[in-house]
């Protein structure tokens, strides 16, 4: 029986590995470009950056430390250079999947960091598993620009799960449209006609602006949003801006808005303000050809009748009158109920003899 020589005794030293096998090594030396570990085999172990994490800007020199023991996969036993090549990340993301597998059968929400934006929707990590979410589940309404989310963490549930097929789907939108309807039923649940509450500018359009209150969108009208006229509620909200309303009308989930406060309403002490013979100053609004329009305050115009701009011969109202120009008139009738007020600037001209008329 012949003697095994001190190569062959080191050799039989070392135990044996295999592709696909998961083993342990301690890590003895990390550059910015490979982790290098003793895994008891004859030749080192190597983790490429590529190999460690789908992450790319990850830092291994902070990653991992000399001393650090890790699970590993091995890739190759011999890759060409004399090393064993192995991998962090696809072990990973094989308990990552397993991970998945019981979240989609759980339907667990999962919080992960948005790891890469694709133009069909969002890539999310869950140890070293990747979640695909369609630009259509992101959200509960349609976003065209998802850069927002590059780096976030998100809540999500798994919709489908087939990682034979490459196939994990995750659903951020069913978690949002469920919160927002709570927030509905809570917020439905104390809201009443008359309230004042604070919202939020969501969107404005050419006929009103919508205010998220807090889950539930409130539409307020143009017409309700000044005792006055607003020509263009793009002019006076901007999306962001908070503002105060009075809840106008609740009709099943359509909440009608107001800034029309009756605290503030101009014809609340109109009777005495623009009592008949009160002399008062407004600026013409618009024009007729029976008279002019002016308005006095906001939400109170007054009508100038064309025979009541002088004593003299007046055609129409724009051989006298323009557009913005501010006039002194003296009211000489007020109608409270159906809120008209007429006006007359004649009344204020001085009298005028026959002579003068004649001449």
């Amino acid at each position: 029986m012949s003697e095994l020589s001190f190569e062959q005794m080191l050799e039989e030293s070392f135990k044996t590995i295999h592709n696909g096998e998961v083993v342990e090594g301690t890590v003895i030396d990390v550059k910015p470009e490979e982790i290098i570990l003793n895994i008891g085999y004859k030749a080192d172990g190597i983790i490429t950056k590529n190999e460690y994490s789908n992450d790319q800007s990850v830092d291994l020199t902070t990653a991992v430390s000399v001393g650090d023991t890790m699970t590993v996969k091995v890739l190759k036993v011999n890759d060409g250079d004399g090393q064993v090549l192995l991998t962090y990340k696809r072990l990973a993301a094989e308990k990552g999947n397993e991970r998945l597998r019981e979240a989609f059968e759980n339907k667990e929400v999962l919080t992960a960091t948005v790891t890469q934006i694709l133009g069909g929707g969002l890539c999310a990590t869950v140890d070293e598993a990747r979640v695909f979410i369609p630009a259509s589940l992101v959200s509960d309404s349609y976003e065209k620009d998802l850069s927002k989310y590059d780096g976030q963490e998100i809540q999500f549930v798994i919709s489908e799960f087939n990682p034979r097929r490459n196939r994990v789907i995750g659903d951020r939108r069913q978690l949002l449209v469920a919160e927002k309807a709570e927030k509905q039923k809570e917020l439905f649940a104390n809201l009443k006609v008359g309230d004042v509450v604070e919202g939020t500018v969501k969107n404005v359009t050419d006929f009103g602006a919508f205010i998220d209150l807090g889950g539930v969108d409130g539409l307020l009208h143009i017409s309700e949003m000044s005792w006055g006229r607003v020509e263009n509620p793009k002019k006076v909200f901007q999306v962001g801006d908070k503002v105060k309303v009075l809840v106008k009308d609740i009709n099943e989930t359509k909440i009608a808005l107001s800034l029309k406060f009756p605290e503030t309403n101009p014809w609340a002490n109109a009777a005495e303000k623009f009592a008949v013979g009160n002399v008062v100053t407004g600026k013409v609004a618009r024009m007729t050809e029976f008279g002019a329009f002016v308005e006095l305050a906001p939400g109170v115009d007054a009508l100038l009748h064309v025979s009541q701009i002088s004593k003299a011969h007046v055609e129409k109202p724009s051989d006298m009158l323009s557009i913005g120009q501010e006039i002194t008139a003296k009211v000489v009738d007020l109608n409270e109920e159906e809120k008209k007020i007429s006006l007359s600037m004649k009344a204020l001209e001085p009298e005028v003899s026959e002579e003068e008329v004649a001449e």
